[in-house]
């Protein structure tokens, strides 16, 4: 009863089974390749690299896997448009269909990576916001015990100074009349 899970296929017999979510960069890309909408493709991964970012280190860290993706988004269209495609033997053809695949599977490979980077630099975003507000908790808490620590030294530990060396003073007072010094 348990059926395999099919592999979704696109048109080209590539497998398109983890595309992602709509509207995200992997999906975006790959299905503007998968229709053979190159140019739009490209744009958008110039796009994607160009826009504004929270994250200093961004840029730099996607440059290279951008351009890469654009350079096998170059490589796919050569493989798919090749001329005289037709004139090729059986062999030939499969080949460059094998070729198509595999410039496809790097190409999401790639995309996987971009969007790994970004999710990184979120993380360490996160985990850099974590120290800061873990240290100013700890900063205030040390803070607070020590005027805590200062409040009762000078108030509460002078009523207590004058309180125990009022019960010396009546408890040597005490002990000097029972042994009749007084």
């Amino acid at each position: 009863m348990a059926a395999a899970k099919e592999e979704r296929r696109s048109p080209h017999d590539l497998d398109i089974s983890d595309l992602g979510r709509p509207d995200t960069l992997r999906y975006n890309v790959l299905t503007f390749v998968i229709n053979e909408e190159y140019d739009r493709a490209i744009k958008y991964l110039k796009e994607f690299l160009e826009k504004d970012s929270p994250y200093p280190t961004f840029r730099l860290k996607i440059e290279r896997y951008v351009q890469h993706s654009i350079d096998l988004i170059f490589a796919i269209r050569t493989k798919r448009n090749f001329p005289g495609f037709n004139s090729l033997t059986r062999t030939k053809q499969q080949e460059l269909k094998d070729k198509f695949k595999e410039h496809f599977q790097e190409l999401k490979f790639v995309i996987n990576k971009i969007e790994n980077s970004l999710e990184e630099l979120r993380l360490n975003d996160i985990r850099s916001t974590k120290i800061v507000v873990k240290s100013l908790w700890a900063s205030l808490l040390i803070v607070f015990a020590g005027a805590l620590m200062v409040e009762m030294a000078s108030g509460l530990g002078g009523s207590f100074n004058v309180v125990i060396d009022e019960y010396t003073t009546r408890t040597l007072d005490w002990i000097y009349r029972i042994l009749g010094l007084i």
